[in-house]
């Protein structure tokens, strides 16, 4: 019964996304609890949310981020007198140990991802050609595009910012005229919320695992391939301080479009980027006709 008072609350109170998150990770706690006899909020004790975490089957940051959701139920259980403890905060957490998880694609990943494609070519070309994260990729639209100046004027989610980026030429050419500026640049991927955009993203980034697989391959992510450009501007000669501008890095009022102050030299810079699609003989012609 408190759940769903709890989640009426949020539903109230916090973003759709953040309710999502909160119904889905109750109702794997319920499940637990049920499984346990457990009815009633007092009866969660350290040893049951201990067991909750050894029966979830996900990896330790996920069981941590879980148990991150309960413990806030439980504050809000107190801050109602419906409880006196949180027990969620003398929880044993596993070990997150820390890996590499975005790593660096090489030339025979890229041969492979661009060759394999198929219709998320184009897509993938504009992480690679950008540095730009999955999701500011997905959400662009033809408006972004500034073709006199060869530029992305976009708003940049996670630094809140609004950023004036080089737009390589081999990716201008392989763009349509005429569009509407609010017609997005991949209408399969662009959401109205962050929720729906993750879960259109596990398309083309499941997509290119399969391909790095089938090729045996190490695993990589969408997120590998601005690590890839930056690494490649980097052995190109591109300074650090350029380069975290490039890559939304810098500081800035959200209000204010940030233009590379070496705007001119870091697109030199990104027009040299290795071409691993549009280069090859009959590619652009398979392309369109996708």
């Amino acid at each position: 019964e408190f759940c769903r008072h709890y989640l009426n609350f949020l539903t109230k109170r916090k973003s759709e996304n953040t309710v999502a998150i909160a119904k889905g990770v109750l109702r794997k706690l319920q499940e637990h609890l049920d499984s346990q006899g457990v009815r009633r909020l007092d009866e969660i004790t350290v040893k049951v949310l201990n067991g909750y975490i050894d029966w979830l089957d996900c990896t330790p940051k996920t069981k941590k981020n879980h148990m991150g959701v309960v413990s806030l139920m439980l504050d809000q259980a107190i801050r109602e007198d419906v409880i006196r403890e949180n027990v969620a905060k003398l929880v044993t957490l596993p070990e997150i140990k820390k890996k590499v998880k975005h790593r660096l694609l090489e030339s025979i990943d890229l041969k492979i991802i661009h060759k394999g494609a198929g219709s998320w070519l184009r897509y993938y070309s504009f992480l690679y050609h950008t540095g730009l994260r999955a999701g500011d990729v997905a959400m662009l639209t033809y408006g972004n595009l500034d073709r006199a100046k060869r530029s992305i004027v976009s708003f940049v989610r996670k630094s809140r910012q609004i950023h004036e980026l080089p737009l390589a030429q081999v990716l201008l050419d392989q763009l349509p005229t005429g569009r509407s500026k609010d017609e997005p640049l991949f209408p399969e991927l662009y959401a109205d919320t962050e929720r729906k955009l993750n879960d259109n993203l596990m398309n083309p980034r499941k997509f290119m695992q399969a391909l790095l697989n089938a090729a045996e391959r190490p695993k990589a992510t969408l997120h590998s391939f601005r690590v890839t450009f930056n690494n490649t501007l980097r052995d190109m000669g591109l300074s650090i301080e350029d380069r975290q501008i490039l890559l939304a890095h810098s500081s800035s009022e959200t209000t204010k479009i940030y233009t590379h102050p070496n705007f001119d030299l870091a697109s030199k810079f990104v027009n040299r980027i290795p071409d691993y699609a549009f280069c090859q003989t009959g590619l652009t012609e398979n392309v369109t006709k996708t």
